[in-house]
């Protein structure tokens, strides 16, 4: 088994979007973590469309010129997959020691996983081990062997040795955790909104619970409004970043393709748990990723969800080292740091 859930020491989170190839560095060295280091370079248009790699060969080539501008070794690199080939579900087992239960996942997997099972790698976490119960709660991780091995391929073709593959959402959560520790309480969605796709993280008292892919992101948005508007896409681009003048007028068009994300959060809760906790529903969202800067998107999804709405910030918590600050603008790109730093922030148990 792939080992998506275990901690190591590794420093460096690289994330391979489908609009920018992005690296952080996080040194584990002193009493808290610090980040060291970011790099981000643009992809050119089209290299990933809707998740599949078109030109492996020019992705190849972008992820090796951001890994050699980090000037650090390379001997520790996490890596995430991501996407509809991979699935994150709580469930519940009879309760047994770890190693029986490793021998006993891919039978209980074949009840939840929607994948060819001779085609996946899978993994898991006991969530409350020191239980008494006759049940134990486990978080069982499925992803399609073909994504891990094309992605391994990609980094091998880069000269990059991952030492290990982690979870989008994962990483997504172990930034939010590190950094906003307050807001662990209750049941909580980490939505991700990146170019092309939104990642949608339920969590409960500190646990991811469960995860959904939405073909929802700043790409289609900007495809909307140049196609149905006659906006240039730099045009677009500025309304979605609310830097345009014009952004007013499309405060209706904002509004009803944020209906789409909040239904898509809706559906990702809407599944209950035995506590009273999870009946109350969602208590808060927040929102990261490059998309997090749409306007009204914030104002629009506590408006249809009935709960506070913020955005997360993965370095609100997090030392950062001042040579590190003046590489990137925090205040405009650290919603898209999420991803990078959560992996970055990995270390040796």
């Amino acid at each position: 088994m792939i080992s998506f859930l275990r901690r190591s020491s590794t420093t460096i989170g690289l994330d391979i979007g489908s609009s920018f190839v992005k690296a952080a560095v996080v040194d584990h060295s002193g009493p808290e973590p610090e980040l060291t280091h970011v790099t981000y370079l643009p992809l050119v248009a089209d290299t990933i469309v809707e998740g599949e790699i078109m030109d492996p060969a020019l992705l190849a080539e972008t992820v090796r010129a951001i890994v050699e501008g980090l000037s650090v070794p390379l001997r520790n690199v996490v890596i995430a997959v991501g996407g509809r080939d991979v699935m994150i579900k709580k469930i519940l087992m009879d309760r047994m020691a770890a190693d029986d239960a490793r021998e006993m996942i891919p039978w209980e997997a074949e009840q939840y996983v929607p994948f060819d099972m001779s085609n996946v790698q899978l993994d898991f976490q006991i969530l409350d081990p020191d239980e008494d119960g006759l049940q134990m709660n486990v978080l069982l991780v499925a992803a399609k062997r073909d994504l891990v091995d094309q992605r391994m391929i990609l980094l091998g073709d880069a000269g990059v040795a991952p030492s290990i593959v982690d979870i989008d959402a994962f990483a997504l959560h172990n930034a939010f955790a590190y950094n906003h520790p307050d807001a662990l309480r209750g049941v909580t969605a980490l939505a991700n909104i990146g170019h092309e796709i939104t990642t949608i993280l339920i969590q409960q008292d500190g646990s991811p619970l469960t995860n959904r892919d939405l073909p929802f992101g700043s790409r289609h948005l900007r495809e909307e409004l140049r196609r149905a508007h006659g906006l240039t896409a730099e045009e677009a681009d500025a309304v979605l970043e609310g830097r345009s003048e014009r952004t007013a007028e499309f405060t209706s068009f904002l509004a009803e393709r944020t209906e789409e994300l909040a239904l898509a959060i809706e559906r990702a809760a809407a599944f209950r748990a035995t506590d009273d906790a999870y009946d109350r529903g969602v208590g808060a969202i927040y929102l990261c990723g490059g998309g997090a800067r749409i306007p009204r998107l914030a104002d629009t999804l506590a408006a249809r969800l009935h709960t506070r709405v913020e955005t997360a910030n993965p370095i609100q918590r997090l030392r950062v080292h001042p040579d590190a600050s003046v590489q990137f603008p925090a205040e405009e790109l650290a919603p898209m740091l999420m991803l990078c730093i959560g992996l970055a922030l990995r270390k040796a148990a």
